[in-house]
């Protein structure tokens, strides 16, 4: 097996992922295709740590990572709401969705980052920061466009989208292609569901 392109996310389920289509309908309307690359309803996910290129031999090591972490976590709500934009709404790269979790959240995060790291992979040089990506601004779009994204971002309110049940976290596979990511899962760790399980 050669390398493999891959990250750890948690994912959300159905409901949330069509509450999130039809809360973002309006801004998709409004900007088009031309100036956001949007991201597809089924491949909407959490990225907890990007990993990048991995040896396949090293999904053992991941898998196992995964699964010490997930167990000494317990299962916590996710709320999704509000709108945004990296780095800033002047000059947009990313639109986002908020994440609003618990502190365990943060927490688990950073065990993964630090368990990665210890693998050989590369410590993350931003800070964790919880986001859901729902589009990326072309590249090659006309200047004149930012003020566009701006516009649609501040009359589009996103109040509380809805709220879910996270359980697992995940090992994904990411194969880039002309058409956009296709994410393949891996390996998936449950969280536990009490404290005396861990």
């Amino acid at each position: 097996m050669g390398l493999l392109r891959a990250f750890i996310a948690i994912e959300f389920p159905p409901h949330l992922r069509n509450a999130i289509e039809k809360e973002t309908a309006g801004l998709r309307r409004a900007l088009g295709e031309d100036i956001i690359r949007w991201i597809p309803a089924q491949n909407m996910h959490l990225t907890l740590k990007f990993i990048g290129d991995i040896a396949g031999s090293h999904v053992e090591f991941l898998k196992q990572l995964l699964m010490r972490e997930a167990a000494l976590h317990m299962q916590f709500d996710l709320q999704l709401g509000g709108l945004g934009a990296y780095p800033n709404s002047r000059k947009p790269r990313v639109l986002w969705i908020g994440v609003h979790a618990p502190a365990d959240l943060a927490i688990l995060q950073k065990k993964l980052e630090s368990g990665v790291t210890r693998l050989g992979y590369e410590q993350a040089d931003q800070p964790f920061s919880p986001h859901l990506t729902i589009g990326r601004v072309r590249q090659n779009i006309n200047p004149l466009d930012l003020p566009k994204i701006r516009a649609a971002m501040d009359n589009i309110q996103l109040g509380n989208i809805g709220i879910a049940r996270i359980d697992s976290i995940h090992l994904i596979k990411s194969d880039l292609q002309p058409s956009g990511s296709i994410y393949t899962r891996l390996f998936s760790a449950p969280l536990s569901k009490s404290r005396g399980e861990i």
